[in-house]
């Protein structure tokens, strides 16, 4: 989990919708780091839904964790994310982006991180550019518990997220075997095109 180094206290007087868009970034931070236990399961199946593109994308998710159990999902996560197979994902910005890893993208970010006083909790054994470190990064932006400057969250995503995620969720959305992630995809897709939009208004 990303922390900030500084220990000083930090009050921010953060919006409905800052704290509604941090819940997103958390939970597509946790549902890319980890499959989905059975406590959270359950919560995603009463999740709330409307209308708008991420009401549907919420209905998605709902639907896909009332078919799904912990088992399941976990066979799943490994087979997209952790196994051998050919069409396993790799998140990182730096295989997107330069067709490596540990690339300078990775190099990039960290300078970025280090920036504003955030480093990785030691049991983190990711890389940085990970797609769940990187909205982790953008939860704790978003909430304010990354405290930053004013425009710092827009540059972070134009930069650091922007150029690739997006691709990332497309991938997962239509990967092979992919039930329950697919609506991850799906997801994470909706959000950061609503996100995309709303930083080019702020520009």
């Amino acid at each position: 989990m990303p922390e900030s180094v500084s220990q000083e206290s930090f009050t921010s007087n953060v919006g409905e919708i800052d704290r509604a868009r941090a819940q997103e970034y958390a939970l597509l931070a946790t549902l890319l780091s980890r499959s989905p236990d059975s406590l959270l399961l359950s919560r995603l199946a009463d999740i709330r839904d409307d209308a708008s593109p991420i009401g549907v994308a919420h209905s998605a998710i709902r639907e896909a964790a009332v078919r799904v159990n912990e088992e399941g999902a976990a066979r799943e996560y490994f087979a997209l994310f952790a196994g051998l197979r050919e069409g396993s994902l790799l998140p990182y910005s730096s295989h997107y982006l330069a067709e490596t890893l540990y690339g300078r993208p990775l190099a990039r970010l960290r300078e970025a991180l280090q920036g504003f006083g955030v480093e990785i909790a030691p049991e983190r054994s990711e890389p940085e550019d990970h797609a769940a470190i990187l909205c982790e990064v953008m939860a704790g932006l978003a909430d304010g518990s990354i405290p930053a400057p004013a425009g710092t969250e827009r540059e972070f995503f134009q930069q650091h997220l922007s150029p690739w995620i997006r691709r990332l969720f497309i991938d997962l959305e239509h990967a092979e075997g992919a039930e329950f992630y697919s609506a991850v995809g799906l997801l994470g897709r909706t959000f950061v095109d609503i996100e995309a939009e709303a930083f080019s208004r702020t520009a």
